[in-house]
Parts: structure tokens; sequence; C-alpha cells
């Protein structure tokens, strides 16, 4: 698994780096699923930038909580705000992601984002 840590690591870096503060990690940072990443994109609904990436592996909300529109209470419990949450996407990696892939959809996201 620690090839698809790096990545999903790696993933969140080049999404940082590209929107900062504008972006932010739902999880711990080292205690966390390694093929999934969970953030919330401020000022944007998760929904609006899930609509511009068709063919990516990625959700709102949370798992248990798909096809609702309120916060889930997994991210409640986690202490994201409902605004936070308005905008968060889990990202899912598998064993066939590549590096390319990761750098193509976090360049897709940065510009929707901005």
């Amino acid at each position: 698994m620690r090839p698809i840590r790096e990545l999903r690591d790696r993933f969140w870096q080049l999404l940082h780096a590209g929107l900062g503060d504008r972006v932010l990690l739902n999880g711990h940072p080292q205690l966390r699923l390694p093929n999934t990443l969970n953030v919330s994109f401020l000022g944007t609904p998760g929904a609006d930038i899930l609509t511009r990436l068709v063919g990516v592996a990625a959700s709102t909300g949370s798992a248990c909580h798909e096809g609702t529109t309120t916060l889930s209470p997994v991210l409640a419990a986690m202490g994201i705000s409902p605004e936070a949450g308005n905008g968060a996407v889990r990202f899912s990696l598998g064993r066939t992601t590549t590096a390319a892939e990761i750098e193509y959809v976090a360049k897709r996201v940065i510009k929707i984002v901005a």
C-alpha cells in the first residue's frame, strides 16, 4: 500500500500547492486509509466539481451518506463545518493509479476551483 499512500500524499500536495487555504484535508494527516483522499474545497460545492470531473473516481460526502445534501454524520463527527462539508470530495486511488493521472486530475481540479 506504500505506493498508493505516496500517490495520495502527492495528490494532496498538488492540490494544496495550487489552492492554498481554499482546500482543507479532512481526516488525520497520517492515520487514514492509504487509497482515499477526502478534502473540502471552500466556496465550491463538491457536486459542482464532480459534474466537471467525468471519469474520475470521486464522490461527495462520505460513503455512508451518499445521495443526500446535508453534512454527513462522519464529517460532522470529525468537526467539519457545514460550509466546508458542502465542498467535500472523496477521491479513491487504486493499484493501477499512476502519478501522471494524479497530476492530470489535480490540474483539472485546480482549474475548476480557481
